[in-house]
């Protein structure tokens, strides 16, 4: 850091296990994520092509190297395996994971109807290949899944080999963890973290007052993801007490 602050909580580094900050990439050209990465590289540990932005990104194979020569892991938003299954097309999409040498992949069936059991299958296929980011959750603001079903349904996707869950809330923050004004089901997700470790799940919180709930909930090392990439700096801030939702959060610690 560039001077000294003494009682800042306690920061992990990289490469974490804990206190990652995922951040989403929906369209940035490759003079956007080398800005990016110039300023705030540092604090970011894994990029999300968002949804299946990566079918329309142009010179997306110079993208991603950028990103990995950063050693910043990429991978493609988990609507692009709805898109591939759905079509038949699985063996397609595991041979697009090796294309572009990604050792992330992203398990999801927030858009399309998945037997469990099924998506636990692929969950375990694709461990084999890459680590695998598991998400629960709907893209349906309609669908409300009670809180012992999150936990049943995570936990079964860390059995099957997900490295990490990921808690759904889309780029907007308005459904699954969220209610659609954008606050949090708070109810929910203590109750999830009673079963849960914090440690292996990354919660989707796209807005600044629920990154900074996350943070006084669980701590400056809670994992994080849907960051907006020009947010990410000032998630940093929030995670150390440096900002002001969370400055007195941090100074009685």
């Amino acid at each position: 850091m560039n001077y000294t602050l003494n009682n800042l909580p306690e920061r992990t580094v990289k490469p974490r296990e804990i206190g990652l900050s995922m951040i989403m990439d929906k369209g940035l050209s490759i003079r956007q994520v080398e800005d990016m990465l110039e300023t705030a590289g540092v604090h970011i540990d894994m990029v999300k092509m968002g949804w299946a932005t990566s079918y329309v990104t142009p010179n997306l194979k110079e993208k991603i190297e950028v990103y990995q020569s950063a050693g910043i892991p990429v991978y493609f938003g988990g609507t692009l395996f709805e898109a591939f299954l759905v079509r038949g097309q699985f063996d397609d999409y595991r041979r697009v994971l090796d294309k572009y040498n990604l050792s992330l992949a992203e398990v999801s069936d927030g858009s399309i109807e998945l037997p469990h059991e099924e998506k636990c299958k692929y969950v375990s296929t694709l461990a084999q290949q890459v680590t695998v980011l598991s998400e629960v959750g709907s893209k349906d603001v309609e669908k409300i899944i009670p809180p012992y079903q999150w936990i049943e349904l995570m936990q079964a996707e860390l059995d099957a080999g997900a490295w990490k869950v990921i808690g759904e809330a889309r780029e907007s923050g308005s459904v699954g963890l969220f209610r659609s004004s954008g606050e949090v089901r708070s109810g929910l997700v203590q109750e999830i973290l009673t079963k849960i470790p914090y440690e292996k799940i990354i919660w989707e919180a796209p807005q600044k007052a629920q990154q900074a709930w996350f943070i006084k909930l669980i701590g400056s090392n809670v994992n994080l993801g849907n960051i907006a990439s020009n947010d990410i700096i000032p998630l940093e801030t929030l995670r150390l007490g440096l900002r002001g939702d969370t400055f007195n959060h941090f100074l009685d610690v």
